[in-house]
């Protein structure tokens, strides 16, 4: 048997095990099988590995993209500088004879290695790009937690100026307050990786002052449930391009079955 999961507390309704155990189905696959792990305190997440050996591939979610890395024997380069990890690989060692004498060498053989990796990045780069004009060089980025930290290393890479956007400012981080018609009109893209107007609050949007939005601007959610939050229809009233983060899912749903079956 095959094992892939995810973590993270809570779990209501996953993407993941959805795209996942449908997956299997498509490509036949019945030894393979998708969970869900709530942890709530990530110092379980060793006696997780320890009681099930058949996991080979873990996905990360809320809230624990940052301490996870704490467990991890390696860090993939994007995810050490993203500083989150949403995806591991799992290698179990299997024991190996000791050349000395018949038996079975299995120091090693119980403890799995794991390595993580940052799938969000890739994820939302692929589906922001074929959105991109000319004039998108400026972006919002409301909120800053563990998502927000993929979006800006793709800003970073793509070379777009952001500002964060948060109810607690510092330091360089601005105030919902802070959005006067000037910066709205000058940042042409905004993405809201903040929870607000995720189901069941699907009325609430984030405090942006949305009179001032036009045809320009591109409004990116990370969102996916609802379809279509507050936040998009409001920039789609206003003639705004819309997206929600349902294809960045799907991207880096895939882009972690790659690592996971990578040699």
């Amino acid at each position: 048997m095959k094992k892939f999961g995810l973590i993270g507390y809570p779990l209501g309704h996953s993407f993941s095990e959805k795209y996942f155990t449908e997956k299997f189905e498509k490509l036949g696959l019945a030894e393979h099988e998708y969970k869900l792990y709530p942890l709530q305190n990530l110092s379980d997440f060793p006696a997780l590995l320890k009681d099930d050996k058949d996991i080979c591939g873990i996905n990360v979610t809320i809230p624990h993209k940052i301490g996870i890395m704490y467990y991890l024997d390696e860090i993939d380069p994007v995810a050490k500088e993203v500083d989150a990890v949403n995806c591991i690989k799992v290698t179990h060692h299997h024991a190996v004879g000791s050349l000395f004498s018949g038996e079975l060498c299995t120091m090693n053989a119980h403890k799995p290695k794991l390595k993580g990796f940052n799938t969000d990045v890739y994820g939302f780069e692929q589906s922001l790009k074929p959105m991109l004009k000319s004039y998108h060089k400026k972006a919002l980025v409301l909120g800053n937690g563990g998502a927000a930290r993929a979006v800006k290393y793709v800003l970073e890479k793509l070379k777009i100026d952001y500002t964060f956007v948060s109810r607690k400012p510092y330091g360089n981080i601005i105030s919902y307050q802070d959005l006067g018609k000037e910066v709205v009109k000058e940042h042409k893209i905004i993405i809201n990786t903040s929870p607000v107007g995720t189901y069941p609050h699907i009325e609430e949007a984030p405090a942006i002052p949305y009179d001032f939005i036009d045809d320009k601007h591109l409004f990116y959610d990370l969102i996916y449930n609802p379809q279509e939050t507050t936040f998009l229809k409001r920039g789609k009233e206003k003639g705004a391009q819309i997206k929600n983060g349902y294809e960045m899912l799907e991207l880096q749903a895939e882009k972690s079955w790659e690592i996971w079956n990578s040699k």
